[in-house]
C-alpha cells in the first residue's frame, strides 16, 4: 500500500504510525496511508517564513509570474497520470478528473498572465495618490506589501488539484510561501502534484511545503503575519475561528464553507423555450458533475408555480440519462461519492428532508456494494419556506425543486433563507427580471450568474470558478473571497498608507 509523504523543512517524510487509510471509493479497497505524527509542524512553518519568504520577496512580480507559468506547464505534462489518480482515489470520471486538473493549471496560467501588468518594484500601488493638506506637497499613496508570514492552505476533498493551486497561485504571486494541507481522503493527487512541484525546482527553496495527513497542532504555530485559507464545512470553520491563532495572535483567516446555491427560473420562461432547455442542461450538470460534490453545485431549484411539473419531469429525464458507476466502466458519467462518511452524510441529509419533500427520481438507497454509489436525486418540496430545506447543505448529487409566485421579492426571500451563498443563477430572457433580482440579491451571494437564450452557446454555467472573478460568499458560505484577478493577492498582503513629500512618494510608490 502506498505511503503518502509530507514535504516539510525541505525534506520528505512519511510520518509515524499507521495513519489514516485512503480508499478507492468504487471498490472500498485501501490504496494508501497518510500520517503526520511526529513531524515538526512548528519548525516547518518557521523554515518557510525564514527561507521561502525572503526568497520569494526577492523576486519581482514578473519573475513570480514566470514561475507560475512554468509550474502550469510542468503539472500539465503529468495530466494523464493525475487523471488516473483522480479516478482511483476520488472516484472521478475521466471528465471530472480533467475538470479538476485543467482548472488547476489554467488558474496558474491565468495568474502568470495577471503578473505581466504589475510593476517592477516590491510593492503594489493601490489607486491614485492623494493630496493630504492645503499644499500639494503633502501627498499620500496607499500600497500593498507582502506579509512576512506563511500562507497555510487547508483544502477540501473534492478538488485536490484545483483547490490547492488556485490558492497557491495568489499566494506565490503576492510573495508568500505556501504550506498545503489537503483533505486526507483524496490526498494522493495533491501529493503527486507536490512531488512535481518540488522536483521541478521552479520555485525557490522554502516557497512550498506539503503535509499529508492530520493537521495535528499546526494552528498552534501560526503567527500574526500568517494567512490561513480554509475550504470545508461550516462546523470546522467555527472551530477554526475560535482558535487562538486568530482570536489572540491576529492571523488572517479566509473561509469558504457550506452553500445552498440556488437556480431561479424567471416567470417569462416556458417549458418549450430555449431558456428552459439551457436551465435543464446546466442544472443537471451541476447535480451530477463530481457526483454533486462541488461547492458551487445547485442545491435549490426555484421555479414559478406553473412550471414545477415540467421542470421536475425534464430534470428527472436529464439526470436519469447519466450512467452511474466505476469511472473506468464504459459510458459512466458519474462516479461514486468519495468515501463512507460522505455516503452516510448524504443519506442522513435525505432522511432529514423526507418529511418536507417527495422524491422525483433517485433516493438514499445505495446502488451497489462495494462502492459508495448513489443515484442523482431530485426532490420536490411541498412548501418552499420549510426550514429544513434551507438549514444544511447535502453535499452530493441532490437538488430540490420548490416554487415561488413569480415576483422578484418572493424569489429573493426564498434564496435568502439559505443564509448566504457562493453563487445563484437566474434563467430568463426578460430584460428586467434578472437585473432586478440580481440587484436585490447582490449582498446575499458572492457571484450571480445570469443566463438564458442569448447565453446558450457562450455561458460556462454557474459551477465553473473563473480566476478573473471572486470566489466566496457571505454568511453560511464563509464570508471569504478568493481569486478575483489581482484582488486575490490582497488577502496575503498588507495595505499601508505612505505619506510624505509628493515627488518622493510619487516617484517611489506611485501608480505607473
Amino acid at each position: 500500500m502506498h505511503r503518502l509523504n509530507s514535504f516539510l523543512s525541505g525534506t520528505w517524510s512519511p510520518g509515524e504510525g499507521d495513519g489514516a487509510i485512503l480508499v478507492d471509493p468504487s471498490t472500498e479497497a485501501g490504496i494508501a496511508t497518510a500520517s503526520t505524527r511526529g513531524l515538526d509542524l512548528g519548525g516547518a512553518l518557521e523554515w518557510a517564513r525564514e527561507t521561502g519568504g525572503p526568497a520569494l520577496r526577492a523576486l519581482s512580480f514578473a519573475e513570480r509570474g514566470a514561475a507560475l507559468k512554468a509550474l502550469s506547464g510542468a503539472i500539465h505534462e503529468h495530466r494523464e497520470e493525475l487523471i488516473e489518480i483522480g479516478m482511483t482515489n476520488a472516484g472521478n470520471t475521466r471528465g471530472d478528473a480533467k475538470f479538476d486538473i485543467d482548472g488547476a493549471t489554467a488558474t496558474l496560467a491565468a495568474y502568470a498572465h495577471f503578473a505581466k501588468g504589475l510593476p517592477d518594484g516590491p510593492l503594489l500601488p493601490d489607486g491614485e495618490g492623494l493630496q493630504l493638506g492645503r499644499s500639494p506637497r503633502f501627498h499620500g499613496q496607499h500600497v500593498w506589501a507582502p506579509r512576512r508570514g506563511v500562507a497555510v492552505h487547508i483544502n477540501a476533498f473534492n478538488f485536490p488539484a484545483w483547490g490547492m493551486l488556485e490558492k497557491a497561485a495568489c499566494a506565490w504571486l503576492a510573495g508568500l510561501p505556501v504550506l498545503e494541507k489537503p483533505a486526507t481522503a483524496t490526498a494522493m493527487m495533491a501529493e503527486r502534484i507536490a512531488h512535481i512541484i518540488v522536483d521541478s525546482g521552479i520555485l525557490p527553496e522554502g516557497a512550498f511545503s506539503f503535509m499529508a495527513g492530520s493537521a495535528g497542532d499546526l494552528l498552534d504555530h501560526v503567527h500574526a503575519h500568517d494567512c490561513v485559507a480554509f475550504t470545508g464545512s461550516s462546523g470546522t470553520a467555527q472551530l477554526l475561528r475560535a482558535h487562538a491563532a486568530f482570536v489572540k495572535r491576529g492571523a488572517r483567516l479566509n473561509v469558504e464553507a457550506d452553500s445552498l446555491n440556488s437556480v431561479v427560473v424567471g416567470p417569462d420562461v416556458d417549458d418549450d423555450s430555449e431558456a428552459f432547455d439551457v436551465f435543464v442542461r446546466d442544472t443537471a450538470r451541476e447535480m451530477t458533475q463530481k457526483a454533486g460534490q462541488k461547492c458551487t453545485a445547485t442545491r435549490r431549484v426555484i421555479v414559478p408555480e406553473g412550471l414545477a411539473d415540467a421542470a421536475c419531469e425534464a430534470l428527472a429525464v436529464a439526470v436519469q440519462a447519466v450512467k452511474v458507476g466505476a469511472p473506468r466502466e464504459d459510458g459512466v458519467r458519474m462516479g461514486p461519492l468519495t468515501n463512507a462518511d460522505q455516503l452516510e452524510t448524504v443519506q442522513a441529509g435525505l432522511s432529514r428532508l423526507a418529511g418536507a419533500t417527495t422524491t422525483v427520481t433517485g433516493g438514499a438507497e445505495r446502488l451497489r456494494d462495494p462502492g459508495f454509489f448513489l443515484a442523482p436525486t431530485l426532490l420536490r418540496a411541498a412548501e418552499a419556506r420549510t426550514p429544513e430545506l434551507h438549514d444544511e447543505e447535502i453535499f452530493g448529487p441532490v437538488s430540490t425543486v420548490m416554487t415561488y409566485s413569480g415576483s422578484v421579492d418572493d424569489a429573493a426571500q426564498i434564496v435568502r433563507l439559505g443564509g448566504g451563498a457562493l453563487v445563484a443563477s437566474i434563467y430568463s430572457d426578460d430584460r428586467r427580471f434578472p437585473v432586478d433580482l440580481a440587484s436585490t440579491l447582490a449582498a446575499d451571494c458572492g457571484r450571480l450568474y445570469l443566463s438564458g437564450t442569448r447565453l446558450a452557446e457562450h455561458g460556462t454555467g454557474s459551477g465553473l470558478v473563473l480566476p478573473n472573478c471572486v470566489h466566496g460568499g457571505p454568511g453560511r458560505a464563509g464570508g471569504g473571497e478568493e481569486l478575483g484577478g489581482l484582488r486575490g493577492l490582497q488577502f496575503y498582503m498588507q495595505r499601508t498608507a505612505i505619506q510624505g513629500y509628493k515627488s518622493v512618494v510619487e516617484a517611489a510608490f506611485g501608480a505607473r
